[in-house]
Protein backbone atom coordinates (compact mmCIF):
# COMPACT_ATOMS: atom_id res chain seq x y z
CA UNK A 1 0.00 0.00 0.00
CA UNK A 2 1.52 3.43 -0.90
CA UNK A 3 2.18 5.41 2.07
CA UNK A 4 -0.16 8.35 3.22
CA UNK A 5 1.38 11.92 2.60
CA UNK A 6 1.31 14.89 4.94
CA UNK A 7 2.35 18.09 3.03
CA UNK A 8 2.75 21.59 4.74
CA UNK A 9 0.68 24.32 3.33
CA UNK A 10 2.82 26.13 0.36
CA UNK A 11 4.48 28.72 1.06
CA UNK A 12 5.09 31.15 -1.53
CA UNK A 13 9.03 33.03 -1.52
CA UNK A 14 10.97 35.39 -3.39
CA UNK A 15 13.21 33.39 -5.81
CA UNK A 16 16.59 34.58 -3.28
CA UNK A 17 15.19 33.27 0.18
CA UNK A 18 14.73 30.36 -0.92
CA UNK A 19 17.70 28.43 -0.28
CA UNK A 20 18.34 30.15 2.85
CA UNK A 21 14.53 28.95 3.84
CA UNK A 22 14.97 25.32 2.94
CA UNK A 23 18.45 25.58 5.15
CA UNK A 24 16.26 26.23 7.96
CA UNK A 25 13.47 24.04 7.59
CA UNK A 26 15.86 21.00 8.44
CA UNK A 27 17.92 22.68 11.32
CA UNK A 28 14.44 23.03 13.67
CA UNK A 29 13.64 26.31 13.09
CA UNK A 30 10.45 25.84 10.40
CA UNK A 31 9.77 22.07 11.30
CA UNK A 32 9.04 20.05 14.36
CA UNK A 33 12.55 18.69 15.51
CA UNK A 34 11.22 15.04 15.36
CA UNK A 35 11.82 15.13 11.31
CA UNK A 36 14.83 14.76 9.24
CA UNK A 37 15.11 15.36 6.03
CA UNK A 38 15.41 12.06 3.82
CA UNK A 39 18.88 11.19 2.95
CA UNK A 40 17.89 9.44 -0.63
CA UNK A 41 17.94 11.49 -3.39
CA UNK A 42 16.55 14.81 -5.29
CA UNK A 43 14.36 14.74 -8.29
CA UNK A 44 14.15 17.64 -10.77
CA UNK A 45 10.80 17.94 -12.91
CA UNK A 46 10.25 20.07 -16.31
CA UNK A 47 6.66 19.71 -16.09
CA UNK A 48 4.89 21.83 -18.77
CA UNK A 49 1.29 19.63 -19.04
CA UNK A 50 0.24 21.61 -22.08
CA UNK A 51 -2.91 19.52 -22.44
CA UNK A 52 -3.79 19.97 -19.05
CA UNK A 53 -3.52 23.56 -19.36
CA UNK A 54 -5.21 23.85 -22.58
CA UNK A 55 -8.02 21.63 -21.57
CA UNK A 56 -8.78 23.58 -18.55
CA UNK A 57 -8.36 27.08 -20.22
CA UNK A 58 -11.13 26.10 -23.01
CA UNK A 59 -13.47 24.33 -20.14
CA UNK A 60 -13.12 20.36 -21.55
CA UNK A 61 -11.29 19.58 -18.26
CA UNK A 62 -12.12 20.60 -14.60
CA UNK A 63 -9.39 21.86 -12.54
CA UNK A 64 -7.45 21.99 -10.73
CA UNK A 65 -4.14 21.76 -13.09
CA UNK A 66 -1.95 18.97 -11.20
CA UNK A 67 0.34 17.77 -13.97
CA UNK A 68 -0.72 13.94 -12.89
CA UNK A 69 -2.13 11.67 -15.67
CA UNK A 70 -5.48 11.38 -14.54
CA UNK A 71 -8.54 9.53 -15.78
CA UNK A 72 -10.56 12.67 -16.20
CA UNK A 73 -7.30 14.00 -17.94
CA UNK A 74 -7.23 11.23 -20.58
CA UNK A 75 -11.19 11.07 -21.38
CA UNK A 76 -11.12 14.88 -21.91
CA UNK A 77 -8.00 14.85 -24.35
CA UNK A 78 -9.40 11.54 -26.30
CA UNK A 79 -12.76 13.88 -26.59
CA UNK A 80 -10.44 16.33 -28.17
CA UNK A 81 -9.09 14.77 -30.54
CA UNK A 82 -11.92 14.80 -33.04
CA UNK A 83 -12.86 18.46 -32.22
CA UNK A 84 -9.34 19.42 -33.46
CA UNK A 85 -9.69 17.82 -37.03
CA UNK A 86 -7.25 14.94 -35.78
CA UNK A 87 -7.18 11.63 -36.50
CA UNK A 88 -9.30 9.13 -33.95
CA UNK A 89 -6.02 7.13 -34.37
CA UNK A 90 -4.31 10.24 -32.36
CA UNK A 91 -2.80 9.70 -28.89
CA UNK A 92 -4.58 11.77 -26.39
CA UNK A 93 -0.91 12.89 -25.06
CA UNK A 94 0.32 13.18 -28.56
CA UNK A 95 2.15 16.95 -29.38
CA UNK A 96 -0.21 17.62 -32.13
CA UNK A 97 -2.98 17.34 -29.86
CA UNK A 98 -1.41 20.22 -27.27
CA UNK A 99 -0.47 22.41 -30.84
CA UNK A 100 -4.08 22.04 -31.84
CA UNK A 101 -5.69 22.82 -28.72
CA UNK A 102 -3.49 25.72 -28.33
CA UNK A 103 -5.38 27.59 -31.50
CA UNK A 104 -8.67 27.40 -29.93
CA UNK A 105 -10.36 30.64 -27.99
CA UNK A 106 -10.54 30.02 -24.22
CA UNK A 107 -9.99 32.05 -20.77
CA UNK A 108 -11.17 29.54 -18.36
CA UNK A 109 -9.10 29.86 -15.46
CA UNK A 110 -8.35 27.58 -12.35
CA UNK A 111 -5.52 26.81 -9.53
CA UNK A 112 -2.31 25.72 -10.60
CA UNK A 113 -0.83 22.77 -8.50
CA UNK A 114 1.40 21.54 -10.41
CA UNK A 115 4.46 20.36 -8.47
CA UNK A 116 2.28 20.89 -5.56
CA UNK A 117 0.86 17.20 -5.48
CA UNK A 118 2.87 14.54 -4.65
CA UNK A 119 2.12 11.43 -6.52
CA UNK A 120 2.53 8.13 -3.91
CA UNK A 121 4.38 6.13 -6.73
CA UNK A 122 7.31 8.58 -6.37
CA UNK A 123 6.54 9.55 -2.62
CA UNK A 124 7.03 6.13 -1.96
CA UNK A 125 10.97 5.90 -2.44
CA UNK A 126 11.06 9.41 -0.37
CA UNK A 127 13.24 11.69 -2.73
CA UNK A 128 14.86 14.37 -0.11
CA UNK A 129 13.80 17.28 -2.37
CA UNK A 130 11.38 17.62 -5.18
CA UNK A 131 12.32 20.58 -7.78
CA UNK A 132 8.94 21.23 -10.19
CA UNK A 133 9.72 23.57 -13.18
CA UNK A 134 6.55 23.94 -14.24
CA UNK A 135 6.21 26.44 -17.56
CA UNK A 136 2.71 28.33 -18.14
CA UNK A 137 1.27 29.39 -21.06
CA UNK A 138 1.82 33.03 -20.79
CA UNK A 139 5.02 33.00 -21.78
CA UNK A 140 5.65 36.75 -20.40
CA UNK A 141 4.29 35.35 -16.85
CA UNK A 142 6.41 36.05 -13.80
CA UNK A 143 8.77 33.47 -11.90
CA UNK A 144 6.56 32.43 -8.82
CA UNK A 145 8.46 30.07 -6.15
CA UNK A 146 6.63 27.85 -3.68
CA UNK A 147 8.17 25.91 -0.84
CA UNK A 148 6.43 23.29 0.98
CA UNK A 149 7.72 20.43 3.64
CA UNK A 150 5.98 16.62 3.00
CA UNK A 151 6.49 13.73 4.65
CA UNK A 152 5.19 9.87 3.57
CA UNK A 153 3.61 8.47 6.64
CA UNK A 154 4.17 4.31 6.66
CA UNK A 155 1.17 2.87 7.73
CA UNK A 156 2.38 1.67 11.28
CA UNK A 157 2.15 5.74 11.68
CA UNK A 158 4.17 8.65 11.93
CA UNK A 159 7.09 7.11 14.46
CA UNK A 160 9.65 6.08 11.28
CA UNK A 161 8.68 9.38 9.07
CA UNK A 162 11.42 10.66 6.83
CA UNK A 163 10.42 14.04 5.21
CA UNK A 164 11.58 16.28 2.17
CA UNK A 165 10.50 19.10 0.81
CA UNK A 166 9.17 20.35 -2.95
CA UNK A 167 10.17 23.42 -4.45
CA UNK A 168 7.95 24.75 -7.43
CA UNK A 169 9.05 27.54 -10.33
CA UNK A 170 6.22 28.28 -11.98
CA UNK A 171 5.95 31.10 -15.00
CA UNK A 172 6.56 31.81 -18.40
CA UNK A 173 9.46 30.11 -20.25
CA UNK A 174 11.91 33.41 -20.14
CA UNK A 175 11.20 33.62 -16.79
CA UNK A 176 11.88 30.17 -16.18
CA UNK A 177 15.17 30.63 -18.26
CA UNK A 178 16.51 33.27 -15.59
CA UNK A 179 15.49 31.24 -12.60
CA UNK A 180 17.60 28.14 -14.05
CA UNK A 181 20.67 30.02 -11.84
CA UNK A 182 19.29 29.11 -8.89
CA UNK A 183 18.21 25.47 -9.38
CA UNK A 184 21.88 24.26 -9.17
CA UNK A 185 22.10 25.54 -5.34
CA UNK A 186 19.30 23.82 -4.50
CA UNK A 187 20.08 20.24 -5.16
CA UNK A 188 22.42 18.94 -2.50
CA UNK A 189 25.73 17.86 -3.86
CA UNK A 190 26.09 14.85 -1.38
CA UNK A 191 23.02 12.85 -3.07
CA UNK A 192 22.16 11.32 -6.60
CA UNK A 193 20.19 13.81 -8.59
CA UNK A 194 17.29 12.36 -11.32
CA UNK A 195 16.11 14.88 -13.66
CA UNK A 196 13.11 13.87 -15.35
CA UNK A 197 12.02 15.91 -18.52
CA UNK A 198 8.38 14.89 -18.49
CA UNK A 199 7.95 16.78 -22.41
CA UNK A 200 9.27 16.85 -25.72
CA UNK A 201 12.82 16.87 -26.12
CA UNK A 202 12.22 19.67 -29.09
CA UNK A 203 11.12 22.09 -26.67
CA UNK A 204 13.34 24.78 -24.23
CA UNK A 205 16.44 23.64 -25.56
CA UNK A 206 18.21 26.41 -23.22
CA UNK A 207 16.43 25.08 -20.20
CA UNK A 208 16.88 21.37 -20.99
CA UNK A 209 21.03 21.71 -21.19
CA UNK A 210 20.92 23.81 -18.05
CA UNK A 211 19.58 20.93 -16.13
CA UNK A 212 20.63 17.67 -17.94
CA UNK A 213 24.04 17.36 -17.59
CA UNK A 214 26.17 14.52 -16.24
CA UNK A 215 26.36 13.77 -13.33
CA UNK A 216 22.59 14.11 -12.85
CA UNK A 217 20.82 11.12 -14.13
CA UNK A 218 18.42 11.74 -16.69
CA UNK A 219 14.91 10.32 -17.60
CA UNK A 220 13.09 10.88 -20.79
CA UNK A 221 10.38 9.69 -22.75
CA UNK A 222 11.10 9.27 -27.25
CA UNK A 223 7.38 8.38 -27.72
CA UNK A 224 7.13 12.20 -27.68
CA UNK A 225 8.96 14.71 -29.78
CA UNK A 226 10.50 14.95 -32.99
CA UNK A 227 12.04 11.63 -33.41
CA UNK A 228 15.54 12.51 -34.97
CA UNK A 229 15.85 15.07 -31.63
CA UNK A 230 14.73 11.67 -29.53
CA UNK A 231 17.12 9.54 -30.14
CA UNK A 232 20.17 11.53 -31.06
CA UNK A 233 19.99 13.02 -27.24
CA UNK A 234 20.04 9.19 -26.15
CA UNK A 235 22.71 7.67 -28.73
CA UNK A 236 24.76 10.95 -27.34
CA UNK A 237 24.10 10.80 -24.07
CA UNK A 238 24.51 6.99 -23.29
CA UNK A 239 27.65 7.22 -25.18
CA UNK A 240 29.22 10.11 -22.99
CA UNK A 241 28.74 7.83 -19.90
CA UNK A 242 25.77 9.25 -18.55
CA UNK A 243 23.12 7.44 -16.80
CA UNK A 244 19.70 8.01 -18.63
CA UNK A 245 16.88 6.22 -18.68
CA UNK A 246 14.09 5.76 -22.05
CA UNK A 247 10.54 5.49 -20.50
CA UNK A 248 9.56 4.36 -24.35
CA UNK A 249 12.34 1.63 -23.83
CA UNK A 250 10.69 0.06 -21.23
CA UNK A 251 7.69 -0.19 -22.13
CA UNK A 252 8.69 -2.82 -25.06
CA UNK A 253 9.85 -5.18 -22.17
CA UNK A 254 7.14 -7.22 -22.47
CA UNK A 255 7.48 -7.64 -26.02
CA UNK A 256 10.88 -8.61 -25.74
CA UNK A 257 10.31 -11.04 -23.34
CA UNK A 258 7.28 -12.73 -25.33
CA UNK A 259 9.29 -12.95 -28.40
CA UNK A 260 12.22 -14.61 -26.71
CA UNK A 261 9.77 -16.93 -25.03
CA UNK A 262 8.60 -18.12 -28.60
CA UNK A 263 12.25 -19.06 -29.09
CA UNK A 264 12.52 -20.82 -25.87
CA UNK A 265 10.91 -23.89 -27.66
CA UNK A 266 14.33 -26.00 -28.68
CA UNK A 267 12.53 -27.23 -31.78
CA UNK A 268 12.53 -23.29 -32.66
CA UNK A 269 15.80 -21.93 -31.07
CA UNK A 270 18.38 -22.80 -34.27
CA UNK A 271 15.45 -20.82 -36.67
CA UNK A 272 16.56 -17.52 -35.27
CA UNK A 273 19.86 -17.84 -37.42
CA UNK A 274 18.00 -17.95 -40.47
CA UNK A 275 15.23 -14.80 -40.32
CA UNK A 276 14.94 -13.40 -43.60
CA UNK A 277 12.18 -10.89 -42.98
CA UNK A 278 11.17 -8.79 -39.63
CA UNK A 279 7.94 -6.41 -39.92
CA UNK A 280 6.86 -4.42 -37.12
CA UNK A 281 3.56 -2.11 -37.64
CA UNK A 282 3.18 0.83 -35.30
CA UNK A 283 0.49 3.48 -33.79
CA UNK A 284 -0.01 6.01 -35.81
CA UNK A 285 3.89 8.08 -37.25
CA UNK A 286 5.79 8.08 -34.12
CA UNK A 287 8.21 5.61 -34.92
CA UNK A 288 11.08 5.48 -32.20
CA UNK A 289 9.94 2.71 -30.25
CA UNK A 290 9.64 0.25 -33.29
CA UNK A 291 13.00 1.13 -34.11
CA UNK A 292 14.20 0.65 -30.54
CA UNK A 293 12.16 -3.11 -30.68
CA UNK A 294 14.19 -3.52 -34.63
CA UNK A 295 17.37 -2.87 -32.92
CA UNK A 296 16.96 -4.82 -30.00
CA UNK A 297 16.33 -7.67 -32.14
CA UNK A 298 19.30 -6.96 -34.48
CA UNK A 299 21.61 -6.42 -32.31
CA UNK A 300 20.73 -9.65 -30.56
CA UNK A 301 21.26 -11.51 -33.59
CA UNK A 302 24.32 -10.18 -34.61
CA UNK A 303 22.92 -7.89 -37.80
CA UNK A 304 24.74 -5.64 -39.50
CA UNK A 305 22.95 -2.66 -40.99
CA UNK A 306 23.43 -2.01 -44.30
CA UNK A 307 20.45 0.78 -45.36
CA UNK A 308 17.18 2.86 -44.51
CA UNK A 309 14.79 4.62 -46.22
CA UNK A 310 11.52 6.26 -45.98
CA UNK A 311 8.67 3.55 -47.91
CA UNK A 312 5.06 4.20 -48.70
CA UNK A 313 4.74 7.52 -47.38
CA UNK A 314 5.52 7.81 -43.66
CA UNK A 315 7.10 3.93 -43.46
CA UNK A 316 10.44 2.53 -43.13
CA UNK A 317 12.35 -0.15 -44.53
CA UNK A 318 15.85 -1.26 -43.94
CA UNK A 319 18.28 -3.77 -45.12
CA UNK A 320 19.96 -5.60 -42.41
CA UNK A 321 23.07 -8.54 -43.15
CA UNK A 322 22.77 -11.47 -41.04
CA UNK A 323 26.50 -12.99 -39.85
CA UNK A 324 26.09 -15.88 -42.69
CA UNK A 325 25.88 -12.60 -45.29
CA UNK A 326 22.40 -13.45 -46.21
CA UNK A 327 19.71 -10.51 -45.97
CA UNK A 328 16.98 -9.60 -43.95
CA UNK A 329 14.30 -7.15 -44.80
CA UNK A 330 12.77 -4.75 -42.55
CA UNK A 331 9.66 -2.72 -42.77
CA UNK A 332 7.86 -0.37 -40.44
CA UNK A 333 4.27 0.91 -41.63
CA UNK A 334 2.18 3.45 -39.53
CA UNK A 335 -1.29 2.22 -38.89
CA UNK A 336 -4.35 3.34 -37.42
CA UNK A 337 -6.37 2.23 -34.49
CA UNK A 338 -9.84 2.53 -32.94
CA UNK A 339 -8.95 2.87 -29.51
CA UNK A 340 -5.28 4.62 -29.53
CA UNK A 341 -2.52 3.65 -26.55
CA UNK A 342 -1.63 7.05 -24.52
CA UNK A 343 1.54 6.70 -25.69
CA UNK A 344 2.14 7.71 -29.34
CA UNK A 345 3.85 5.14 -31.44
CA UNK A 346 3.14 1.93 -29.65
CA UNK A 347 3.91 -1.13 -31.24
CA UNK A 348 0.35 -3.14 -32.77
CA UNK A 349 1.85 -5.94 -33.75
CA UNK A 350 5.44 -7.53 -34.91
CA UNK A 351 5.82 -10.40 -37.79
CA UNK A 352 8.94 -12.32 -37.88
CA UNK A 353 9.74 -14.94 -40.82
CA UNK A 354 12.51 -17.53 -40.65
CA UNK A 355 13.95 -20.20 -43.22
CA UNK A 356 15.34 -22.48 -41.75
CA UNK A 357 17.25 -25.20 -43.87
CA UNK A 358 15.56 -28.53 -43.99
CA UNK A 359 12.71 -27.90 -42.87
CA UNK A 360 9.21 -25.57 -43.31
CA UNK A 361 9.83 -21.90 -42.97
CA UNK A 362 8.51 -20.23 -39.56
CA UNK A 363 6.54 -17.17 -38.64
CA UNK A 364 6.07 -15.78 -35.31
CA UNK A 365 3.45 -13.12 -34.80
CA UNK A 366 3.04 -10.95 -31.84
CA UNK A 367 -0.08 -8.78 -31.31
CA UNK A 368 -0.75 -6.21 -28.98
CA UNK A 369 -4.32 -6.60 -26.72
CA UNK A 370 -5.87 -3.69 -29.10
CA UNK A 371 -5.76 -5.88 -32.24
CA UNK A 372 -4.93 -4.29 -35.56
CA UNK A 373 -2.89 -7.66 -36.72
CA UNK A 374 -5.15 -8.48 -39.84
CA UNK A 375 -2.28 -6.48 -42.38
CA UNK A 376 0.56 -8.51 -40.77
CA UNK A 377 -1.92 -12.37 -41.11
CA UNK A 378 -2.51 -11.86 -44.24
CA UNK A 379 -0.80 -13.70 -47.28
CA UNK A 380 1.34 -16.29 -47.59
CA UNK A 381 0.95 -18.15 -44.40
CA UNK A 382 -0.63 -21.24 -45.54
CA UNK A 383 3.12 -23.49 -45.81
CA UNK A 384 4.83 -22.17 -42.87
CA UNK A 385 4.72 -23.23 -39.59
CA UNK A 386 2.90 -20.37 -37.48
CA UNK A 387 3.19 -19.34 -33.80
CA UNK A 388 0.92 -16.36 -32.81
CA UNK A 389 1.20 -14.58 -29.58
CA UNK A 390 -1.09 -11.79 -27.76
CA UNK A 391 0.93 -9.07 -25.42
CA UNK A 392 -0.11 -8.22 -23.12
CA UNK A 393 0.37 -4.64 -22.75
CA UNK A 394 0.27 -2.65 -19.03
CA UNK A 395 -0.68 1.12 -19.23
CA UNK A 396 0.83 2.73 -15.98
CA UNK A 397 0.98 6.53 -15.34
CA UNK A 398 3.89 8.33 -16.23
CA UNK A 399 4.69 8.37 -12.49
CA UNK A 400 4.51 4.96 -12.20
CA UNK A 401 6.86 4.64 -14.81
CA UNK A 402 9.35 7.31 -13.80
CA UNK A 403 9.26 5.04 -9.65
CA UNK A 404 9.90 1.86 -11.37
CA UNK A 405 12.70 3.63 -12.72
CA UNK A 406 13.92 5.25 -9.23
CA UNK A 407 13.24 2.03 -7.97
CA UNK A 408 16.11 0.59 -9.93
CA UNK A 409 18.39 3.15 -8.70
CA UNK A 410 20.84 2.48 -11.87
CA UNK A 411 23.68 4.91 -11.80
CA UNK A 412 24.16 4.10 -15.40
CA UNK A 413 22.36 3.33 -18.88
CA UNK A 414 20.95 0.20 -19.02
CA UNK A 415 23.74 -2.02 -21.72
CA UNK A 416 21.16 -3.37 -23.90
CA UNK A 417 19.66 0.20 -24.27
CA UNK A 418 23.24 1.38 -24.37
CA UNK A 419 24.37 -1.08 -27.49
CA UNK A 420 20.64 -0.43 -29.38
CA UNK A 421 19.96 2.92 -29.67
CA UNK A 422 22.72 3.65 -32.23
CA UNK A 423 21.43 1.24 -34.75
CA UNK A 424 17.56 2.43 -33.57
CA UNK A 425 19.38 6.15 -34.60
CA UNK A 426 20.55 4.68 -37.77
CA UNK A 427 17.62 3.25 -38.68
CA UNK A 428 15.31 6.26 -38.83
CA UNK A 429 16.14 8.13 -42.44
CA UNK A 430 17.52 11.33 -42.32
Amino acid sequence: MAPQLTLQAPLELPPQDVSDYLGRLWNGGEQDSTSSGAATFSLLVWQPSWIEQHLVRLGRLDGPITGLERSELLQAARAAVPACGLPLSTSPLAPELAWQLGQLPGEQQSEDLRGQHVDPAISLHQPRRLITLAPSLDSHQHLETLVAAYCPLPEDGPASSVCGDVVVMRGGMEALQRGLSMVNPLIPAELPCWVWWNGPLDEAPDVFEGISQAPRRLIIDTAIGTPARSLDVLSQRAAAGQAISDLNWYRLSSWRENLAMVFDHPGRRDALAHVVQLDIDVQGHQPVQGLLMAAWIANRLGWSLESSNHCDGDGISASFRRPDGVAVQFRQMPVPVGEPSTHPGSIVGLRLVCRPEHRAPLCVILCGETGGCMRLEAGGMARMELVEQVVTSSIESAQREVSRTLRGGHDSTNPLLAACVPLASRLLPR
